[in-house]
Order: structure tokens, then C-alpha cells, then sequence
């Protein structure tokens, strides 16, 4: 049986909203966690964020306040690349193919031969991220999903190079993590981004048809059993993130209607409405 009991030290880099939720989760999950971000502000952002979402825990009482300090003591915050020395490092950064690749790359050159390098990418291919680095037997998808520290599904996607022991590992860490694990194979929007566009824009072209407003869509899909409405939850993913998911899955689908982005969410990107991290979004947060 493939166990994860050397894996130790897990850096994550990227400090933004899911970045920083994944690191809080592994320092929960017992690890020595490094989080990296080239920008100070970025980091300074997530501190807080992990402070006070600790602190909700233990308002909750799903922490223990002696806990909550161990925690956030396990985290250590660099802009300092040259510190990412892990047995697993996650990226968590900008969805663009070649600056990932080149921070794979640049990781490589200071970790060990072991160390597996896995990305948080929602909409690129593994397989491509992978093929071109020095090491794609090495690269994985490990796709977190937002907010990472609530959400329990992880979905561990294998490139065509991806060595079989590489993502079991992945899946075995996950379930370490509290999560539930899923395989997926590397095609575009794995599998809850693939289904999820059309959570989104059937939404979207049920608003511009009229038939209801968005908080009457979110709150009676809410009351079907969904968590978030498709609203509330495109302006906490980031209408921004989510275009870009739609446009990626629409171009790599040839083009196929189902996958054609939405003008609601289009004009919201142009107009700087990218929901809570903007103050306004589909909703208004100021």
C-alpha cells in the first residue's frame, strides 16, 4: 500500500485566496507548511485571512483555541522562493501556462528528485504544464476547490507522463488532509469545472431572459439543496476566474455552444465587477 508517511514539509506558492486556504488546511492537517508569494501585501493579506478563519473555528468550537496557535506557528510566510524546499510544493499562482511551467522549473532546481510538484490549475492542461518542466514524471493536479479550508473535494489529475505512484501519493495526502479524493483524467475542466459551466450559464441565460433575478435564481437553487446560487458563487470565485474557465473550456471544446461565455459575465469583467474581492460583482459588497 502507497503511504504518504514521508511526506513532512508541504510548500504552497501562491498566497491569494486559495493559496492561502490551502496552506491553512495542511498546517491543520499537521504539516510544516511554507507559503510563498513574491508580493509582501499578498502575504500580509494572508496572514490575516488564515488568523481570522482560525479564530472562526474555534468560535465554532471545531478548534481548540491551544490548537489555533500550533497552527498558524506551523506556517511559515517567504518571498523567498529559495525556501520552497518541500516534499510536496502546490502552485497556486496566475493561470498562465509558462509562468507556472517556469516556477516548476525554478522549484526543481532546489528540491529533491522525490519532491512532487503539483498545481492547483482549474482549466490548463496537466499534461502540458508538465511536458514543459524538467521533471513531468513528478507533475500532478491536485485542484482544490474554494473556500479550500470548507470545501471537501480535491481532484488529482495524472498527465500522460504523470508516474502512477505520484498521484496516489497526491490522492493518499488529500485523504490525510480531510478531504475526499477523486481521480480525474487530464481533459479540459476535469470534472466539477466541466459540469459547473452550465450551473453558471443556464443561471445567466435564465437572468437575461427574464424570468427571475439572480438572488431569486440563487435562492431557489440554495433551496434545492446547493450550497451557494451560481450568483453568489461566481462572486466569490471571481467573475474574472470564472470567464476565464469558460473561455478555456469553450476553446478547448472546438468551440461548442454549451461552452460559449456568457455577455452577462463578460460585461462584469469589463466593468471591474469582479464580485467580493472588487466589492461588487453580481451583487454589491461595499
Amino acid at each position: 500500500m502507497i503511504t504518504t508517511d514521508h511526506i513532512k514539509v508541504i510548500a504552497v506558492c501562491g498566497a491569494g485566496t486559495m493559496g492561502a486556504g490551502i496552506a491553512q488546511v495542511a498546517a491543520m492537517s499537521g504539516f510544516r507548511t511554507i507559503l510563498f508569494d513574491v508580493q509582501p501585501a499578498i502575504l500580509d493579506k494572508a496572514r490575516q485571512q488564515i488568523m481570522q478563519q482560525l479564530d472562526t473555528a474555534v468560535a465554532k468550537g471545531k478548534l481548540a483555541a491551544a490548537e489555533k496557535d500550533a497552527v498558524f506557528q506551523r506556517i511559515q510566510f517567504t518571498e523567498d522562493v529559495n525556501s520552497c524546499k518541500a516534499d510536496v510544493v502546490i502552485e497556486a499562482i496566475v493561470e498562465k501556462l509558462a509562468v507556472k511551467t517556469a516556477l516548476f522549473n525554478q522549484l526543481a532546481t532546489i528540491n529533491s528528485e522525490e519532491t512532487i510538484l503539483a498545481s492547483n490549475t482549474s482549466s490548463l492542461s496537466v499534461t502540458a504544464i508538465a511536458a514543459a518542466t524538467t521533471h513531468p514524471e513528478r507533475v500532478a493536479g491536485m485542484h482544490f476547490f474554494n473556500p479550500a479550508p470548507v470545501m471537501k473535494l480535491v481532484e488529482i489529475v495524472s498527465g500522460e507522463q504523470t508516474l502512477p505512484v505520484v498521484a496516489q501519493q497526491l490522492y493518499q495526502l488529500a485523504v490525510r488532509m480531510g478531504k475526499t479524493a477523486v481521480m480525474a483524467k487530464d481533459t479540459p475542466g476535469f470534472i466539477v469545472n466541466r459540469v459547473a459551466r452550465h450551473y453558471y450559464l443556464e443561471a445567466m441565460e435564465i437572468a437575461e431572459d427574464g424570468v427571475a433575478d439572480y438572488r431569486t435564481i440563487d435562492r431557489l437553487l440554495e433551496s434545492a439543496g446547493f450550497r451557494m446560487g451560481p450568483f453568489a458563487l461566481m462572486d466569490l470565485i471571481g467573475n474574472d476566474v470564472n470567464l476565464a474557465v469558460t473561455r478555456s473550456l469553450y476553446d478547448a471544446y472546438g468551440g461548442a455552444p454549451r461552452f460559449a461565455p456568457n455577455r452577462l459575465q463578460i460585461e462584469k469583467v469589463e466593468q471591474g465587477q469582479l464580485g467580493k474581492k472588487s466589492g461588487k460583482g453580481f451583487y454589491n459588497y461595499l
